[in-house]
């Protein structure tokens, strides 16, 4: 869905207030009823209706019938409210074009709040914006990237949560990553504000590294990125994500880093892992792009000295293993107790399925299996034995005990006899159709007289057809 940039000039304040009703109730509703919308917006009910009618047809809000009557906002609605507060702000004045689409993101070149100096000069010929400046929404829960609420840490535990509140999370995530590294010197975009979903930074006239095929010397490049990425272990963070796409290249081959959400703390289980990805990820390129040889990689733990703890200041995933101060021991034995109580739990819940599903058997075999009566005693059947065998085995024990009694000779009699019995009970226990003639033959009287009624509309119709007929050759006869 594209953003139209002229829409929000022609929304009025009633329009954002039912927005942010919706964007509140959304806090306990999956999809919000119309009377809180209206309590919440302060509204009439007529006059909320049109304005919820006018959010449906530009697909800012979407409906549910099902139930109740209820509205949940878009990706869309929720862009439009974080635009509204950064022109209310002064960062932003007018909204441009969309120059960029990731996998969880857009990004939009929009004209930033002009500066009081700047105010009385002329715009030059050329420039689309005085002050151009980016803004990046997220949007997480797209069909290419909904693995994140299990890759990353956003949730905390919980269980579910809503795709924009996700969005949110990440933005401001990645909003104080940038922040933080801008004030370290890092060569990252200026941040300038976030709201919601939204980060507005500055715009940097440069092109990313994967569309770039020529470089004047592409080794002073890959040593200026892979100092970058040290530089960063040094702070104690890991990029997670350091590679051609998320690099941008000047004229001047002077380097900029952008996309932050994913980043990690040096003390997280597998920091190893996301820095030597990074590191290959970068000499991959470099060797299939321009033709370069490495040797090794730097391992974290050993290559690598701390300096900072910038990770605990931002709260990077996996900073709390730092805190427990510089004998980790407790951290590894706590989480090896942990992850042996889940394989214990793990074995014991695969016991007892197993258990369970034994007795379910069992049972039903106990169902299928009958019992034998010999001497007023009931006896079990094995479960291998078939039915075939135990009537041998009745058999050779009536022809062993010639001394029976007279209850057992009867018994023998009667038994083929209460099986016809049974089978009789199971025909009579069948219910038979039951017709009712009254309403049959009322059914059929009216189906009678329908058919009659068309049969009769058809032929006053041919009648009527033949009269016009007639009258017309009359009039003929009498106008010659």
């Amino acid at each position: 869905m594209k953003l139209d940039p002229d829409l929000i000039h022609y929304l009025t304040k009633e329009h954002f207030r039912v927005l942010t009703a919706i964007e509140m109730g959304m806090k306990n509703h999956e999809y919000v009823p119309v009377p809180l919308i209206e309590s919440l917006a302060a509204l009439k009910r007529s006059n909320t209706y049109k304005i919820i009618q006018l959010l449906l047809k530009h697909k800012l809000v979407m409906h549910y019938n099902k139930s109740y009557d209820g509205y949940a906002l878009t990706y869309m609605g929720y862009d439009y409210l974080a635009l509204k507060a950064f022109m209310k702000r002064g960062t932003l004045t007018r909204v441009g074009i969309k120059i960029g689409v990731g996998k969880e993101s857009d990004i939009y070149l929009c004209e930033g709040g002009v500066k009081e100096e700047d105010k009385d000069e002329e715009p030059v010929k050329g420039e689309r914006f005085k002050n151009p400046v980016v803004v990046k929404f997220a949007r997480l829960g797209r069909t290419s990237f909904r693995t994140v609420k299990n890759n990353r840490d956003y949730l905390k535990g919980r269980s579910a949560q809503s795709w924009l509140y996700l969005s949110r999370i990440a933005s401001l995530k990645e909003f104080a990553f940038m922040k933080a590294l801008y004030n370290k010197n890092f060569p990252t975009p200026v941040p300038i504000d976030s709201n919601r979903h939204g980060i507005v930074m500055s715009f940097i006239d440069a092109y990313p590294m994967s569309q770039i095929k020529e470089l004047e010397n592409p080794k002073k490049v890959y040593a200026e990125l892979l100092e970058q990425v040290i530089r960063l272990a040094e702070y104690g963070l890991v990029h997670g994500d350091f590679n051609e796409f998320n690099l941008l290249l000047d004229e001047d081959e002077k380097i900029t880093i952008i996309d932050f959400p994913q980043m990690t703390s040096t003390n997280h289980p597998q920091a190893q892992f996301y820095f030597e990805r990074d590191v290959k990820c970068l000499q991959d390129f470099f060797m299939k792009r321009f033709g370069l040889k490495f040797e090794g990689i730097p391992i974290l733990e050993q290559d690598i000295e701390k300096k900072e703890d910038l990770d605990k200041e931002i709260k990077a995933s996996g900073f709390v293993k730092e805190e427990l101060g510089d004998d980790l021991k407790e951290f590894d034995q706590i989480h090896e107790h942990f992850l042996n109580k889940e394989e214990v739990e793990d074995e014991e819940s695969e016991s007892d399925d197993e258990e369970d599903i034994e007795e379910e058997s069992k049972q039903e075999d106990e169902e299928k299996v009958p019992k034998l009566i010999n001497n007023n005693t009931t006896v079990d059947v094995n479960e291998e034995e078939t039915k075939e065998e135990i009537i041998n085995k009745e058999l050779e024990s009536s022809s062993d005990n010639d001394n029976e009694s007279e209850e057992n000779q009867e018994y023998k009699k009667s038994r083929p006899k209460k099986e016809k019995k049974d089978k009789t009970v199971e025909k009579k226990k069948k219910e038979k159709l039951v017709i009712n003639e009254d309403y049959v033959k009322e059914k059929a009287k009216k189906q009678f007289s329908s058919n009659f009624k068309k049969e009769r509309s058809k032929r006053n119709k041919n009648k009527d057809k033949k009269v016009m007929k007639a009258n017309e050759n009359i009039k003929d006869y009498f106008v010659e």
